[in-house]
Order: structure tokens, then C-alpha cells, then sequence
């Protein structure tokens, strides 16, 4: 992480602390955290159903949080496995990412 700058290191930290807060076996197991261009952070938590297939990504709940403040320009997203790793972000997100900010910087 040593060649992030500050705000970026920052950002994968929120996501670390999102997912070791919230971590729950079975249903929360992935944490993101996005700053828009605005500098406002946003971090959330994979939603896994008990039962069935559905499944809603962190990234895209981290940008469904910034849609509701109404700020969705995203600057930088990252993405982390309970064990904090850094993890790429799925196909699913990946479109919406580039949807909302075609020049938003994933950090992988």
C-alpha cells in the first residue's frame, strides 16, 4: 500500500474497518468504501440473503448511499474481503462504476 497516496490508503482503511464492524458469516463478508469528487467518503457492506441468490454488492451499496446524499461523482472505490485483502470489484459493479464515473480509479 506503500504507493497509495494518503487519501487513497485512507479509503482502503474505511473499508477494512467497514467489513471487521459488520463482518457476519453468511451475509456480510465483502466491505467497500468510495470518495467522490466532492471528498465525501462512503463505505458499506455486501448483503447476502440466508436463503436463495440474492446478493447485493458493497460497491453498489456504498454508491446507492452516495446517490442518496445526491453526490455519485465517484473519484476512487475499493473493495475488501473480511480478511481485509483488496479484492477487484465483480463485472456487476464494474458497470455501474463506470456507468456513474467512467474515470473513477479502482483501487485492485
Amino acid at each position: 500500500m506503500s504507493n497509495l497516496s494518503q487519501p487513497d490508503q485512507d479509503l482502503v482503511e474505511a473499508a477494512r474497518a467497514i467489513i471487521k464492524l459488520r463482518y457476519k458469516e453468511d451475509w456480510h463478508h465483502v466491505g467497500a468504501a468510495l470518495r467522490t469528487r466532492s471528498g465525501k467518503v462512503f463505505s458499506a457492506v455486501h448483503l447476502e440473503a440466508y436463503i436463495g441468490r440474492i446478493a447485493v454488492c458493497a460497491e453498489a451499496i456504498a454508491l446507492g448511499m452516495a446517490a442518496a446524499a445526491g453526490d455519485t461523482e465517484i473519484d476512487t472505490i475499493v473493495a475488501v474481503n473480511k480478511d481485509g485483502k483488496i479484492v477487484s470489484p465483480c463485472g456487476m459493479c464494474r458497470e455501474m462504476i463506470s456507468d456513474y464515473s467512467p474515470n473513477a480509479v479502482v483501487i485492485i
